[in-house]
């Protein structure tokens, strides 16, 4: 269902971007000069890599399943070379801004500079990873309208190469066309590249002029009702039994208490993000019923959209068994809970939100793939 809304929303997105694609480089034309900076804080420019015969420029992203799903495969393309045949470099080039929270589904991170730092440092990336994702003028240059897209040039830094990096989305299958490896190779012997072109298959950029699809994305967000229901102890079992055949992550929280008024934007933001997948968001408020009121205008200042209950019974003890007989009875708590009932992340206090999101994206998986 996600991959059906996910290119539901590239569609929507496209359509606005079409008018203002930049040119993409042929085949034959020189490599446009950058200065950008690397996640290690150096800064890297075309003259970074002369040391190379070939050079191989993928414009990639974090948060894109399909750029994900080529991770792997970027990082043995880089091994494969030493450095005086072979460099590759990536860029991202997304505006952090323009990406949509419900573009995100397949990640844990965004297309931030900090972002891109903890990616290859999970990643192991074995090559430099630049940002471009401000002025964006190095895509605007080379004309990269995907993630990923391959840029290839020879030893004299004119394009011979564009396109996929191979004909397999799917990480867990082998490619019957490694086209940008033949690239490289038949540059290194001197020889014709076999396919110059091919077709770029992935996320769109998110360009910069077009954050206004993000700010209608929100507008529609706050526009979704809020609701509180009542559940006695039987009730607040049978959402921790979960038989809604998703993952459900469940916040326990209250409105007196200070981290949990802190970190329940993050949870709103997860619902955005891995809604349209096999997730949902669930909060129970341990509040006294007295305060329904109190509790119903905080969730709906704080948009949240989702399953929310309020524990309507006095036993506190038996509300805690309820939830999580490992739990202590502090507040915050949250729980990760796979159909059926089985918790397979929990965590006490104030919530670490990458973390969580991490939890998230293990079960759900990262590639479309994961999806079938």
């Amino acid at each position: 269902m996600y991959r059906t809304f996910f290119f539901g929303l590239l569609l929507l997105v496209g359509t606005i971007l079409l008018a203002e694609q930049p040119d993409t480089l042929t085949i034959g034309q020189r490599a446009p000069g950058f200065s950008l900076m690397g996640i290690d804080d150096e800064t890297y420019t075309l003259e970074s890599f002369n040391q190379a015969a070939v050079l191989t420029i993928v414009f990639t992203a974090n948060h894109c399943p399909t750029a994900q799903a080529y991770e792997e495969r970027m990082k043995e393309l880089s091994a494969a070379y030493k450095s005086d045949e072979m460099m590759l470099v990536a860029i991202s080039s997304n505006y952090p801004g323009a990406v949509c929270l419900e573009e995100l589904g397949y990640s844990d991170l965004g297309d931030s500079f900090e972002d891109m730092i903890i990616r290859a440092s999970d990643k192991e990336y074995n090559f430099p990873y630049l940002y471009d994702g401000e002025e964006q003028t190095t895509a605007l240059a080379y004309g990269a309208l995907a993630t990923p897209h391959v840029f290839i040039f020879d030893s004299e830094r004119k394009l011979r190469y564009r396109g996929r990096i191979d004909d397999m989305e799917d990480p867990y299958k082998v490619p019957n066309q490694t086209d940008a490896r033949n690239a490289i190779d038949a540059l290194l012997e001197g020889l014709a590249v076999p396919v110059e072109t091919t077709k770029a298959f992935g996320c769109s950029m998110k360009w910069k002029s077009k954050i206004s699809w993000r700010n209608t994305l929100d507008e529609r967000w706050k526009e979704k009702p809020v609701e509180l229901i009542s559940v006695d102890l039987e009730g607040v079992k049978e959402v921790v039994k979960n038989s809604s055949g998703k993952f459900r992550l469940i916040n326990v929280w209250a409105t007196w208490c200070g981290p949990c008024i802190i970190e329940f934007p993050e949870f709103v933001s997860m619902q955005r993000m891995y809604g349209q997948r096999n997730f949902e968001m669930v909060s129970v408020s341990a509040d006294k019923p007295s305060v329904n009121d109190k509790v119903k205008a905080f969730l709906s200042e704080h948009q949240a959209a989702f399953s929310n209950y309020i524990f309507e019974g006095e036993d506190q003890e038996a509300f805690i068994n309820a939830v999580d007989s490992r739990w202590q009875g502090n507040l915050p708590y949250t729980i990760l809970v796979a159909p059926g009932g089985e918790v397979v992340y929990r965590h006490a206090g104030i919530i670490d939100p990458l973390e969580v999101k991490q939890a998230v994206v293990k079960e759900l998986g990262r590639y479309f793939a994961d999806d079938r």
